[in-house]
């Protein structure tokens, strides 16, 4: 490979591509990010900005002007200093003329601007008219006071400063966001009091701390006047590291129309919070609204009526829902990314952005000062020259009359320079008046008093420092205001559960032989002989509520989960459960059972294996439902049953060969899914659980009787007598009297149960 630097004999130069590429990547990188992206922390302005408000100065359309058609300044702009698209330079002077976008606007607008609800709605630049702003003259009154560095335009043509002198901290007053190259800012807008109390400080106190500053930085200032609700360890972090997340949300009031949104978050528009819950209104996810009423008008900018659906509403927990589902409450990134003194961008925290403004100020003041001690100087020099004309005015009129070289002769004569000398040849015949002597004497006498006041505020750091105090109190007087963003720390917003929001009515869940799922309002619903498709009967059901789920178990030991509320309803045949989720192939819908969180159920196979599982292990939001029970080919799942106190209850188990068993619930394991344990011990080493099998089970509280039905026979267990048998799950339970030994099933008598009861089970034995 050749050396980059050789050149070939064409003359062009040669250099690896690699090495070209990176070059050129990096170039426009920087590129980007010094001159378009990235504001500079001395002026607080991207390059399009700067360039829009230096020329608007220079066609001197100032605040006290007439409103002069914005296209005329971005022809000035693209022409002399941005060539770029007009449109983005036009959007960038409007954004600057948004009150609702900037915190003090530096373009002053008239016409369309576009509106907090449809910021992109503003009329082409060939219609509106503009002028500066009052708040300009923070950037622009010092422009020609000899503290502005120039650098040429794209052409060469003229010149543009390279950074306005701001009076200001104006980076962090408007705030800003950017995208470059690998590297994106975010700056809040703040209070300008605010910053130029904590600039102050800091320039009395340099050693302070970020904590100490934001004794007067509160926290961002958004235009909206929304609530900044993030904690003030939050904030500090923000402001400490330069990164985070700032937490705004809505203010609100509430009167006899309703819930009054009075603010809303910054870049919020009524218009879209007002889509946001008709939606949910739409949905049926926000039952506790009956309307929304838009009222704003030009007097009320922002008026947002939500009206309750009653008065037992409870408005807090209303807007906490609100804030955590719609934009009512917004979340803003926080990026102090920016290009210091030294021209490179990095993250700064709230004093480095301080500090480096404040050199830049105290540079800016002292070239200011410096170029003003010149011209006083100057001035002084020329003044000292024309008085001595006054002291010697025949003598000076006939020398320039009478002399070949009247110049060289005066010079000579009264030891003059060249310049006063220039200067007095210059000066009109009426201007050597007597009175013009007494305003020359009186003309010096203030340029030394300046001199010597310059003189020492140069020579002074600490006059120069007071100085410099002065005034940016004096211009946070004139253009600062009061905070329209209070901060105060709330807790984050929480939604209500959808189970919360949903009317809770009285469902009795319907499941049919065939795998059909119906609901029916009430619990007094006669399941069993209602009408049913040709060839299809009652299975199961379960008593519930509207807002909660129906659990469907199958054949194979899966569980489904389906919302009652979505179910169809019982006048119809219903629909087949294969339309709400997704069974596998061969796989039946056995039981349906409904419950709540703290529930607990029993789930047995014929086998003899059991265990106990959580209401909330069976709930799945996946269509293909979850495995639960681990079943055998040849095995049946019993019908699940229900405790109403685990730690009480009673398992009662019959095997087909007749034995009965009746143990502490506590005895079996929790378990979310699997094949469980042996419900009953192996009676004797011939016989096996597994060839035995379980007849029947039933859960039963200690204070109940039993009812086991053989046939048509009936044993009438009383609650004594259970608790008497209360035994082991260790052991193979007793032999029941001859007779009843085949079981068919186990009933549980106790007055606890009532028809109304949500949390009973029936079902059919086959």
């Amino acid at each position: 490979m050749s050396d980059p630097k050789d050149l070939s004999l064409e003359g062009i130069e040669m250099m690896p591509l690699q090495t070209f590429a990176e070059s050129a990547y990096l170039n426009f990188s920087m590129n980007v990010i010094r001159d378009r992206a990235l504001p500079s922390v001395t002026d607080g302005l991207k390059p399009v900005q700067r360039r829009i408000i230096y020329a608007m100065a220079k066609l001197g359309i100032g605040p006290k002007a007439k409103h002069v058609k914005s296209a005329r300044t971005v022809g000035e702009v693209l022409g002399k200093y941005h060539p770029h698209g007009d449109s983005a330079c036009y959007e960038a002077m409007v954004l600057m003329a948004q009150p609702f976008t900037f915190r003090y606007p530096l373009v002053d607008g008239q016409g369309n601007w576009g509106d907090v609800e449809s910021p992109k709605s503003f009329a082409a630049m060939r219609y509106t008219e503009s002028r500066l702003s009052i708040y300009s003259d923070i950037l622009l009154s010092e422009l020609n006071t000899g503290c502005v560095d120039w650098v040429p335009n794209f052409d060469g043509t003229t010149e543009e400063p390279k950074a306005l002198p701001a009076r200001l901290p104006n980076i962090l007053l408007n705030g800003t966001t950017g995208i470059a190259v690998g590297m994106a800012t975010d700056i809040p807008p703040h209070n300008l009091r605010e910053l130029a109390d904590a600039s102050v400080y800091l320039l009395e106190h340099p050693e302070a701390t970020v904590s100490d500053l934001m004794q007067f930085v509160q926290g961002p200032d958004y235009p909206s006047g929304a609530e900044i609700v993030s904690s003030k360890s939050d904030l500090l972090k923000i402001y400490e590291t330069g990164k985070g997340i700032v937490r705004q949300r809505a203010v609100y009031e509430v009167e006899k129309d309703g819930i009054v949104i009075k603010a809303l978050p910054y870049q919020v528009s009524g218009g879209q919070i007002e889509k946001q819950i008709a939606d949910l209104m739409t949905r049926k996810k926000l039952p506790l609204v009956a309307d929304l009423i838009n009222a704003s008008d030009h007097n009320n900018p922002c008026r947002l009526v939500i009206v309750p659906r009653s008065n037992r509403v409870d408005v807090n927990q209303l807007m906490d829902h609100l804030f955590a589902v719609t934009d009512l409450e917004n979340t803003y990134r926080v990026n102090l990314n920016i290009l210091g003194l030294d021209g490179k961008p990095a993250v700064k925290n709230l004093k480095t952005i301080l500090s480096e403004w404040l050199e830049f100020r105290t540079q800016t003041v002292t070239k200011r000062l410096s170029h003003r001690l010149e011209a006083v100087n100057k001035r002084l020099h020329l003044l000292d020259g024309l008085l001595t004309v006054f002291l010697n005015l025949d003598e000076v009129i006939a020398i320039i009359r009478n002399s070949d070289n009247p110049k060289a002769e005066l010079m000579s004569r009264f030891n003059l320079t060249e310049v006063q000398v220039e200067y007095i040849l210059e000066t009109k015949l009426r201007q050597l008046a007597r009175l013009e002597e007494m305003k020359i004497k009186d003309e010096i006498a203030k340029l030394e008093a300046e001199k010597k006041k310059l003189e020492t505020l140069l020579g002074s750091p600490a006059r120069l420092k007071t100085f410099i105090k002065k005034e940016i109190q004096a211009d946070a007087k004139q253009y600062g205001d009061e905070r329209r963003c209070v901060v105060i720390e709330r807790a984050e917003a929480v939604a209500i559960k959808d189970d919360d929001l949903t009317p809770s009515v009285p469902m009795t869940v319907i499941l049919s032989k065939m795998g059909w799922v119906k609901a029916a309002n009430g619990f007094d619903f006669d399941a069993e002989h209602m009408a049913y498709k040709g060839g299809d009967e009652f299975l199961s059901k379960a008593n519930g509520k509207s807002n909660q789920a129906a659990i469907f178990l199958t054949n194979l030991g899966r569980a489904y989960s389906v919302d009652i509320k979505d179910l169809p309803s019982a006048r119809g045949q219903g629909e087949p459960l294969s339309s709400k989720v997704t069974l596998q192939q061969g796989e039946l819908p056995l039981y349906v059972i409904t419950g709540s969180e703290g529930d607990y159920f029993l789930l047995a196979t014929s086998k003899g294996y059991g265990f106990i599982c959580k209401y909330s292990d069976l709930e799945t939001r996946l269509k293909a439902g979850k495995a639960v029970v681990t079943m055998d080919a040849d095995t049946n799942l019993l019908p699940p049953l229900k405790f109403m106190d685990k730690s009480n209850d009673l398992i009662v188990s019959a095997s087909l060969q007749g034995r009965l068993l009746i143990y502490k619930a506590e005895e079996l394991p929790v378990l979310s899914k699997g094949k469980g344990n042996k419900l009953m011990a192996i009676p004797n080493a011939k016989l096996e659980v597994g060839t035995d099998g379980i007849a029947a089970v039933a859960v039963a509280p200690q204070e109940a009787s039993l009812i086991i039905h053989c046939g048509k026979r009936i044993l009438n267990i009383s609650a004594k007598e259970l608790k008497e048998k209360i035994s082991m799950r260790s052991k193979s339970g007793t032999a029941l009297p001859r007779g009843f030994q085949k079981v068919d099933s186990i009933e549980v008598v106790t007055g606890k149960v009532t028809q109304d009861d949500d949390t009973v089970v029936e079902f059919n034995l086959m």
